[in-house]
């Protein structure tokens, strides 16, 4: 059997702070770190697939802790086949554990990508879209900050530093406080993704990239790469907004801009009305 890398049994610390799990054996913890001898050289790596998934679970569940799920199955799963549409033709098709697509009850138009596939739609969002076009336009952008790693990107380096220094430390055979520590550093890492995808949103530069790789997927998934523009417009139209996607992504008026260069209005294929009535059917 494939032994998982060791940082997964230090994020199930930080997770059993998020979720309130029972406590962990953290003597324990700190015994398998010592016992697979890795030292700061190696832990200080790029995070890996499975790492980045548990972290991406544990934003998860912060987001879930102030929105709550619309749980309409109609919506989830229509949102569901879109994304899982957009992601397969995505420059990282496969996460570890694939793609999840999810809405929130809320009219707040916004949407957030956790670290690993794990992507969240605002109801407000989905209304916004006048069409299933659109729609895989957000999915699709969204798809763009996981394939680019945007999210585990932002946690601190100065953290993981941290991290990579208390698993090689020879401290933690003595057990002396090393898995609370580490517990800590990993509950900091899942806050600097979490105030990055809700509260400060990313940079610029991400989020330009992310809507360049939008267009590119949305032409290789059939869709109307001009979507995204159509969308950005209405966004645009709305502007005077100081709440969600308007407070955590740079003025529509210079994305769109560079969007349309990109992707311009297009007439329609044979297939966009079968997939406009698709989109007409929900129950927003």
């Amino acid at each position: 059997m494939r032994r998982q890398p060791v940082f997964c049994a230090f994020l199930a610390a930080a997770l059993a702070l998020v979720w309130g799990c029972a406590s962990l054996d953290y003597a324990s913890i700190a015994t398998i770190a010592v016992k697979t001898g890795v030292k700061a050289t190696e832990a200080a790596r790029p995070i890996s697939d499975s790492e980045e998934y548990y972290i991406g679970r544990a934003v998860a569940a912060r987001v879930l802790g102030g929105n709550r799920l619309y749980t309409d199955p109609q919506l989830t799963l229509y949102v569901n086949e879109v994304g899982q549409t957009v992601a397969r033709k995505s420059t990282r098709p496969n996460t570890y554990r694939g793609y999840h697509f999810a809405v929130l009850d809320t009219t707040e138009p916004n949407a957030f990508a956790c670290p690993g596939g794990i992507i969240f739609v605002t109801r407000g969002l989905v209304q916004m879209c006048g069409n299933e076009d659109e729609l895989a336009a957000v999915l699709a952008h969204e798809v763009g900050h996981v394939a680019n790693k945007d999210g585990i990107n932002s946690i601190s380096q100065a953290r993981w530093s941290q991290v990579a220094t208390t698993l090689g430390t020879e401290t933690a055979k003595q057990y002396g406080g090393v898995g609370g520590q580490l517990a800590t550093l990993f509950e900091g890492s899942i806050e600097d993704v979490f105030k990055t995808i809700v509260v400060n949103g990313y940079s610029r530069s991400a989020e330009e990239a992310a809507d360049a790789q939008a267009v590119t997927t949305l032409k290789a998934a059939g869709y109307d790469p001009g979507a995204l523009t159509a969308l950005l417009t209405k966004m645009q139209a709305k502007q005077g907004g100081a709440t969600g996607i308007y407070k955590t992504h740079p003025p529509t008026s210079d994305r769109l801009a560079k969007v349309k260069s990109l992707a311009p209005a297009g007439a329609p294929d044979q297939m966009e009305a079968v997939r406009s009535k698709r989109f007409q059917s929900l129950k927003l």
